[in-house]
């Protein structure tokens, strides 16, 4: 069975720091594309970041270019997200989400590309 769980969430000031982890089991995806996702209160689930396979090609909404980085450690099965000079619209539940399909970034925004979803953790992060 394959399992992705985020840990790492929690409340942070706003310009503070927060560092998120997704552990994977059961599948190894090493080979394929690997994302965060975050979705607010009422609002839609809207894409953060994703990474290719290797960790050498990344894209990010613009909403957090330049505060957040992805990484990933395939060895470890762990994906990463730096989340850095949070700002209180960051506030939401993230979610990891792995491909089965695509090992480079194509369609990389897309929820539907994604077949494997953590369950959340929150990050709230006040004023």
């Amino acid at each position: 069975q394959v399992r992705l769980v985020e840990s790492g969430g929690g409340m942070v000031q706003a310009g503070g720091s927060v560092r998120l982890s997704c552990a994977t089991s059961g599948r190894t995806f090493g080979n394929y594309v690997k994302a965060w996702f975050r979705q607010a209160p009422g609002k839609e689930r809207d894409f953060v970041a994703a990474i290719n396979w290797s960790g050498g090609s990344t894209g990010y909404d613009d909403s957090v270019k330049g505060r957040f980085t992805i990484s990933r450690n395939n060895a470890q099965n762990t994906l990463y997200l730096q989340m850095n000079s949070l700002k209180p619209e960051d506030t939401a539940v993230y979610y990891c989400a792995a491909s089965s399909t695509y090992r480079n970034l194509y369609s990389y925004t897309d929820r539907g590309n994604y077949n494997y979803w953590g369950q959340g953790t929150q990050v709230t992060v006040s004023s």
